[in-house]
């Protein structure tokens, strides 16, 4: 049993009322899962404040209140621990409670706006092949080696990621690649760790719906790199003109990949098709089943970290020739007709016009290239007309349809991504509020060779209209519609 002391080591404690030498049965910072003898953390939302339930904890059995505020009415025989932040203050103690997983295995962070979860996918994969017990924290799911768990966040809140960390200490995991999201570090769900590297992709245009500037977007990331220890490694892109900004504090071994500059690990690419890219990583030449510019950045990213992490160069050369595309990730199928129909997360202006400018760059140009593509709801704004304007322009025809409208109306998000499409490519452009019918279209206006990116949702496998999550699944529609129309 935990005493409250013990998982209490370096938080920030501005006052104590009560003793800290009593039992902890769990750590909670939802009062509706309190249980007697439990702590509770009350956490500031940006929906609620766990400051308005110590009441109701307490009532549930919490012998503990973690507080930036203590309340007016102090209940005698309860504990009240005052800190300066609840966010980092929960983070500790689940790193305490669970006895500090992350040291006790090779944890690495891979930041940035895109191929997050590209790169902790195949690392992940990579490692399974060469013979490791390896976890996974990514926004697809969660692998305790090969036990799956869904996942709801980027990145887990700080409890949930050290208990999974545990589960993996206990199925004898050596490694875990883990996405570190903006929104992750900001919330200081990653206080606490020990993170054996940290990996930076790419920064673009994203999440300023909740960082009210860029600048203050990428010193976030930045964040992470500065909180990695002299034993840690800090890999970075330097072909992105933010990729040496992490690197300006951190006190980690140094380290760089890139294509077009000097760097520790270079690559170049010699061919890029739909069956694959042939790249040359450091002078050996390999053959990957991914393609595009930006998956070679991403292969190269994992080639940098298996070899810092002491796997065998030409071992890690052999393993990425053999690893797979993530789903909803460039996911491609050709129908009987051989219309091809690509399946792509891509939902940030950068990322929609790195998957448009590698499909283009593969194609003859004498078949059709339909995109299908919406913004989601309750999210960024600005990126709206942005993202149409990139579609309209790197394709043959557009379709701008729904994403996740959440909480808005469908019509206003689909009205301001058509501001962005420019008067020569109206009429290239259609507008269909209902994301299977647009899907739907797209598959009738397809002619044999021809293309269709959907783009935006990837792997998810729901569609959230006003709250309510529904069964939808891109690349399934997409088969199933193909087929009807194969009959």
């Amino acid at each position: 049993m935990n005493l409250l002391k013990d998982i209490l080591y370096k938080v920030a404690i501005e006052a104590v009322n009560g003793s800290t030498e009593i039992p902890v049965n769990k750590i909670e910072f939802d009062s509706r899962k309190i249980q007697e003898n439990d702590v509770f953390v009350a956490i500031r939302g940006t929906v609620s404040d766990g400051h308005d339930f110590i009441e109701k904890a307490i009532n549930l059995g919490a012998t503990t209140v973690v507080c930036d505020t203590f309340p007016t009415i102090i209940v005698t025989g309860i504990t009240y621990v005052k800190v300066k932040d609840t966010n980092a203050a929960l983070a500790f103690m689940a790193t305490n409670f669970y006895d500090n997983p992350s040291a006790k295995l090779k944890l690495v962070g891979i930041t940035g706006t895109n191929g997050k979860t590209t790169v902790a996918s195949l690392l992940y994969q990579l490692f399974k092949k060469a013979g490791y017990k390896v976890g996974l924290l990514s926004t697809v799911k969660i692998m305790v080696d090969d036990d799956e768990h869904k996942a709801t966040h980027t990145t887990p809140d700080s409890l949930a990621i050290n208990h999974y960390l545990n589960q993996m200490i206990d199925a004898g995991c050596d490694y875990c690649f883990m996405e570190v999201s903006s929104h992750g570090v900001h919330q200081k769900r990653t206080e606490g760790l020990h993170f054996a590297g940290g990996v930076f992709t790419n920064l673009s245009h994203d999440h300023l719906d909740y960082h009210p500037t860029f600048a203050e977007y990428r010193d976030v990331k930045k964040q992470f790199f500065d909180g990695l220890t002299k034993t840690a490694f800090a890999l970075t892109n330097i072909d992105d003109k933010n990729g040496l900004v992490m690197l300006q504090n951190t006190n980690a071994k140094k380290l760089t990949y890139a294509l077009k500059s000097y760097a520790d690990y270079k690559a170049q690419i010699l061919e890029n098709q739909l069956s694959g890219l042939l790249l040359k990583i450091n002078d050996h030449e390999v053959w990957v089943r991914l393609i595009g510019t930006f998956n070679a950045y991403n292969l190269l990213a994992i080639y940098g970290t298996a070899v810092e992490l002491g796997l065998e160069n030409l071992e890690v050369l052999r393993l990425l020739s053999e690893l797979e595309s993530v789903s909803g990730r460039f996911q491609f199928i050709v129908s009987n007709e051989k219309i091809t129909a690509i399946v792509d997360y891509a939902h940030t202006p950068d990322a929609l016009e790195n998957v448009l400018k590698t499909i283009n760059d593969i194609r003859t140009k004498n078949e059709q290239l339909i995109t299908v593509v919406g913004c989601g709801g309750d999210r960024d704004k600005t990126k709206r007309p942005i993202m149409a304007n990139i579609a309209s322009t790197m394709s043959d025809k557009i379709i701008i349809t729904s994403d996740n409208p959440r909480t808005e109306d469908p019509k206003v998000i689909i009205a301001e991504m058509e501001a962005g499409v420019e008067p020569q490519n109206y009429k290239k452009s259609l507008s269909i509020e209902d994301r299977k019918q647009a899907i739907k279209t797209a598959c009738q206006l397809a002619n044999p060779n021809d293309i269709i990116l959907i783009a935006g949702k990837g792997h998810e496998t729901y569609q959230e209209i006003q709250g309510v999550r529904h069964d939808f699944d891109d690349m399934k529609i997409v088969k199933e519609i193909l087929e009807q129309l194969n009959k």
